[in-house]
């Protein structure tokens, strides 16, 4: 896995960054986007349809009184099809933009592998071949090292914290600077809200356990787990629990219980270590060509914006309620053990992370500017959070 000390120059992928008119535009009406189920993962529910519409009364959005063309988009993205979670709010916001739109714009989606490869979704994007994508910005540390702060941050924030930073304290900016070069536009769509640490199959005890240990823990992370003797292995999320049946890998990280126990990681290791260290947020990102984007019409983009944002507040509920339930059934249906890393792993994680991220500091130019604002930032929430949450949360489990 590449890490974030090698650092290829920026080379916008494709025509140059500057993408390709958006695919069918002017065309005919299109079908349905994508896959949809009838419960609350698929079709936008009626509570789901009224907070989409407060979300465009927000945005100045007001529906069409007379039906146009219809903007035909593709959407690649790096999860398996229905995957809970990311999977679904991709969906969803396919869903969304068709009906903000009034039907003007319909975008169908692509799981992974079915247009490109997860790994291959940001250069498709930059060329104009699919216009939106919805992935995590940690798939893209090899071309940019710095994009995996638009992820998650060992150690750093969480979901609501993050939200904070990109919408209040310049994150969107930084952001935006990052993927300009490739003709990119990214955007927050939706949070897995905080990980767990993996699934191993063998324990890990001491430090001397991690030594050659082959692991599937993209981002900081794999680097951190690298510092310590480890093997990061860089995997698509729909083949890592065959990786673990075939011994491929000894160990693998993807999202929180809900999206794990979906994809089947208890029937293949019983052993699942918390905290999520590395992942302690797990926004996703919308990836929209950025000539694709500006040919739309102010309202239009205002749809894709929107649709975005309510996905982002609507994961952020789902994912906390389904993985306290997915949590709980791992343990008592599936036979999982939850265990803590050792204290003297969990020092070492931390005091590795801390390098690690802050090997930024010296990298110069954007990257530098992304972890400065990224560290102040935190430096403020802190002490707020500390005494809002950390403290309320000791009083509440007394």
């Amino acid at each position: 896995m590449t890490t974030h000390g090698a650092k290829p120059p920026r080379r916008p992928a494709g025509d140059g960054g500057t993408g390709r008119r958006p695919h069918g535009e002017g065309s005919s009406a299109a079908p349905a986007s994508g896959r949809v189920d009838a419960g609350s993962s698929g079709a936008i529910s009626r509570r789901a349809a009224l907070g989409l519409a407060g979300a465009a009364a927000a945005s100045g959005l007001a529906a069409p009184a007379l039906a146009q063309t219809t903007i035909e988009w593709k959407m690649a993205t790096a999860w398996p099809a229905d995957l809970e979670g990311p999977g679904q709010s991709a969906q969803r916001i396919c869903d969304a933009i068709a009906l903000l739109s009034g039907g003007r714009m319909r975008v169908r989606l692509f799981p992974d592998g079915e247009l490109v490869p997860a790994t291959g979704i940001f250069d498709t994007v930059s060329a104009g071949t699919a216009q939106m994508g919805h992935a995590a910005s940690a798939y893209w540390q090899a071309k940019m090292p710095a994009a995996v702060f638009f992820t998650a941050v060992p150690f750093g924030f969480l979901p609501h914290e993050h939200v904070t930073w990109i919408e209040q304290a310049g994150g969107q900016a930084l952001w935006d600077k990052l993927y300009a070069p490739y003709g990119v536009r990214p955007f927050l769509a939706g949070n897995t809200g905080a990980q767990m640490g993996g699934w191993f199959t063998r324990p890990v005890e001491t430090l001397e356990d991690l030594n050659g240990l082959k692991i599937r823990m993209p981002g900081l992370g794999g680097e951190i787990m690298r510092r310590l003797g480890a093997t990061p292995v860089s995997l698509p999320p729909g083949e890592l629990v065959q990786a673990l049946s075939s011994g491929l890998i000894d160990a693998a990280e993807f999202l929180g219980p809900a999206s794990d126990r979906a994809l089947g990681f208890a029937g293949v290791s019983k052993l699942y270590y918390a905290p999520g260290f590395h992942d302690p947020n797990g926004a996703n990102e919308m990836l929209v060509n950025s000539v694709a984007f500006d040919g739309l019409a102010e309202d239009l983009k205002a749809v894709v914006i929107a649709a975005c944002r309510a996905e982002t507040l609507l994961s952020m509920a789902e994912s906390d309620w389904r993985n306290a339930q997915a949590f709980e059934a791992l343990k008592t249906e599936d036979g999982v053990e939850v265990r803590a890393y050792p204290p003297e792993i969990l020092a070492a994680l931390r005091n590795t992370g801390v390098q690690v991220v802050a090997s930024f500091a010296d990298a110069g130019g954007l990257d530098r500017d992304i972890y400065k604002n990224y560290m102040r930032t935190l430096q403020t929430l802190a002490p707020w959070s500390s005494a809002s949450t950390r403290l309320f949360l000791q009083g509440r489990e007394t």
